[in-house]
């Protein structure tokens, strides 16, 4: 009896090997053959799922956003901005956290932060990627807009700021920690991107995160 495939799984799947063939090789070696291969299935199988290297790279990248975005919605979860009563501190510490999750930190955010990069890169001369890379960019500002507003209402941010104006340095500040941490590891490790981030949030908030550094 033929083994039954779920479609869904199989398209994970494939875009699983993207991700792969992308940090090694670059998205421009990620064809469809070459794709087949990584994900050890005949290119046959990945023509039945996907019209053309457009269509695969179109559902990377959404596959990408969501899994991502997935992971920061769980960090929030986890992660609730305190009690409105609490110290500040504990609204601070929240926030870094929070913000943390966007950096290369550790092998699950490393793995997304060089796929990030592979397809915004790519999608800056590919008009069928363009379109999804403005997601990804978008999706980011949104949650900063939230993350920004929520601690603004806590008290937790210094009066009289610009929140649009520190949002759009926000997210230059991590879209710059990100690649520097992909492109330089050895000099812009976890601890120095954390460290980064934590001098820029003292400048804007009421009083310094407590505790460890993120990681």
């Amino acid at each position: 009896m033929p083994k039954l495939v779920d479609p869904g799984e199989r398209r994970r799947e494939v875009a699983e090997a993207i991700f792969r063939v992308a940090r090694r090789d670059g998205l421009e070696h990620a064809s469809l053959r070459a794709v087949a291969a990584e994900a050890g299935l005949a290119v046959g199988s990945v023509r039945h799922y996907f019209d053309g290297q457009a269509d695969l790279m179109i559902f990377a990248m959404r596959y990408f956003a969501e899994r991502a975005g997935q992971r920061i919605r769980e960090a929030a979860g986890r992660l609730r901005m305190p009690d409105p009563d609490a110290p500040a501190a504990e609204h601070v510490t929240t926030l870094e956290l929070l913000l943390a999750e966007t950096l290369p930190l550790d092998d699950r955010r490393r793995e997304e932060a060089e796929v990030w990069l592979a397809f915004v890169t790519s999608a800056r001369t590919n008009p069928d990627l363009r379109p999804y890379a403005q997601e990804l960019y978008d999706d980011l500002a949104g949650m900063l807009d939230k993350l920004l507003a929520a601690a603004d209402g806590l008290g937790a941010l210094r009066t009289g700021l610009d929140l649009r104006a520190e949002r759009i340095r926000l997210n230059a500040l991590l879209d710059g920690l990100t690649m520097h941490g992909v492109l330089q590891p050895q000099r812009m490790g976890p601890a120095e991107l954390a460290s980064a981030l934590r001098h820029h949030l003292v400048t804007i908030t009421t009083v310094p995160p407590n505790g460890p550094l993120p990681g």
